[in-house]
């Protein structure tokens, strides 16, 4: 389980583990609200609030990361940012052997779910100086367009002073805080343990 701040690498570091050792990657940001759900939390600035718990559902993500263990495979919603919606489905398959690999903003509030049902290896928050976290998360969603840019630079500029505070609550999850390097380093270790149960 890959959970951090948005922008601190999640994503990078779950496509080399894919492409280093074939582990399914499951993207919870698939999982978010489409924006037509009333359920969909705004934010001040008058757009739907990635940044809050309630912007994804979880109950479909534990949903479909037991399927994937238990089953070997699972079809899984294709979420676009840039336009609030479920613009398709993909099947993910899990070999007896591989670990799943679940990332996003909020993995961490599946800790406790996903340790009850034992289905956790190990969940990880990454993390990294929260200025460089900042600098390639805007340069992400420009380049994404996932909202426009007067959007970007006022909601990246909170997302920076609230970093602290999304660590420490991936902390008080269950989350250990490491850099992606050291969780690439630490999730391939995993292989020498045997394969997961």
């Amino acid at each position: 389980m890959l959970t951090g701040p948005s922008g601190s690498g999640k994503s990078r570091l779950s496509a080399r583990l894919n492409a280093a050792h074939g582990w399914p990657v499951v993207r919870l940001d698939d999982f978010y609200r489409e924006a037509g759900d009333p359920a969909l939390p705004r934010s001040p600035l008058g757009i739907a609030d990635w940044d809050h718990p309630d912007s994804w559902d979880a109950g479909a993500a534990v949903s479909a990361l037991r399927a994937l263990v238990d089953d070997g495979s699972v079809e899984v919603p294709v979420y676009d940012i840039g336009a609030s919606a479920v613009t398709g489905r993909h099947t993910l398959v899990a070999r007896p052997h591989d670990y799943v690999l679940a990332e996003g903003l909020f993995a961490g509030r599946l800790v406790a779910s996903l340790e009850g049902e034992g289905l956790l290896a190990d969940a990880l928050c990454v993390r990294q100086n929260r200025t460089v976290t900042a600098l390639r998360r805007f340069v992400r969603d420009l380049s994404e367009r996932r909202k426009p840019p007067h959007i970007l630079v006022r909601r990246g500029l909170t997302l920076w002073r609230d970093e602290p505070a999304v660590v420490a609550r991936a902390r008080s999850d269950g989350a250990r805080c490491v850099h992606p390097r050291e969780a690439e380093v630490e999730l391939g270790a995993l292989l020498g343990a045997g394969a997961p149960s």
